[in-house]
């Protein structure tokens, strides 16, 4: 009896040593995302780069930076979204927006990109651009046309971000200033069957980031791995906007804040909850028969019941005042 109270007492001792962890964490955090007024973005000379940046997180970074006062370059594979969205850059902030247009599922498209930044200086890189294969989860094996999603993932969430670094990294080293952010997935946390490739893929841009971060934080430039959980974008079925789905330009604002907080961050206080709650299921529960088919069945729902925000409920667009070319 003796011994299962001690068990007992040490159980609810490492919890709230945990808890207090945790807490000192999120706290530091949030202390950290204080100084982002202090980040001389300008000083990070050149023009901004956002993969992905036609829809979403990725056109949310975009107009981020070009608020805060800086030219973009924005790459996606659909020229017409592209277009627009240069357009309303322009109209918006008065920014210029040069278009490139990539499909980063193919193997062949770095030297177009490479050529057409090669005259440029770029002081902020954000690897924004992946796909998940698998709109429902599902099994590995049962996933559609497991071959070409196999390659299409890895060139879209692994490959991409490891070019771009490859392309843009040299002239930063070189100026000895810069950023680099590579979204990276809540789900990169823990382990979550039924999206295996996708949420291996994540934790691969996590262990990435943080590796480049070490061996290049000496030479001026943050490389940092931002991991957001639900976000309403056409990815996550456009969730309706609360306390923790954050809208792109929401979440986007915020986690700006954290980028002087080190090599990653879930890029919110709330998000960060969700990802602490998380790493506390046991991965007893979380690789149940049960959860994996609750979840399949929540996705499924969801898929049937959420459409596209309705433009004219949009939430409207904070702008920063900055000067014009």
């Amino acid at each position: 009896m003796d011994a299962t109270r001690c068990v007992v007492f040490s159980c609810k001792i490492s919890s709230r040593t945990k808890l207090l962890e945790s807490g000192v964490e999120i706290f530091c955090s949030w202390m950290c995302c204080k100084e982002e007024t202090q980040l001389d973005f300008f000083g990070m000379s050149g023009s901004k780069v956002v993969t992905g940046a036609s829809e979403g997180i990725g056109k949310a970074y975009a107009f981020a930076l070009a608020e805060r006062g800086m030219n973009v370059v924005i790459i996606s594979r659909t020229k017409a979204n592209l277009d627009k969205v240069a357009k309303e850059i322009g109209d918006t902030t008065g920014r210029k927006a040069k278009v490139v247009v990539a499909d980063f599922t193919k193997d062949d498209v770095f030297d177009q990109i490479e050529d057409e930044l090669k005259e440029m200086n770029i002081g902020v890189l954000v690897n924004n651009v992946g796909v998940i294969v698998n709109a429902v989860p599902c099994r590995f094996l049962e996933t559609s046309n497991l071959d070409q999603s196999i390659n299409q993932l890895i060139n879209c969430n692994v490959k991409a971000l490891v070019k771009m670094c490859k392309i843009i990294l040299p002239g930063m080293v070189n100026r000895g200033t810069g950023a680099i952010i590579n979204i990276s997935s809540g789900v990169a946390s823990s382990c979550v069957p039924l999206y295996t490739l996708y949420a291996a893929s994540k934790v691969f841009v996590h262990r990435f980031s943080q590796a480049l971060q070490a061996e290049y934080k000496e030479k001026g430039i943050i490389i940092q791995a931002v991991a957001p959980f639900s976000v309403s974008t056409r990815m996550t079925f456009y969730q309706a906007p609360g306390t923790l789905v954050l809208t792109p330009d929401e979440f986007v604002n915020t986690s700006l804040q954290y980028l002087l907080s080190g090599d990653n961050t879930y890029g919110s206080i709330s998000h960060s909850l969700v990802g602490w709650l998380l790493q506390r299921i046991p991965d007893w529960i979380l690789f149940s028969e049960c959860m994996q088919n609750n979840l399949q069945n929540y996705i499924k729902e969801a898929l049937s019941e959420r459409q596209p925000p309705n433009k004219n409920n949009a939430i409207r667009r904070p702008v920063y005042h900055c000067m014009k070319d």
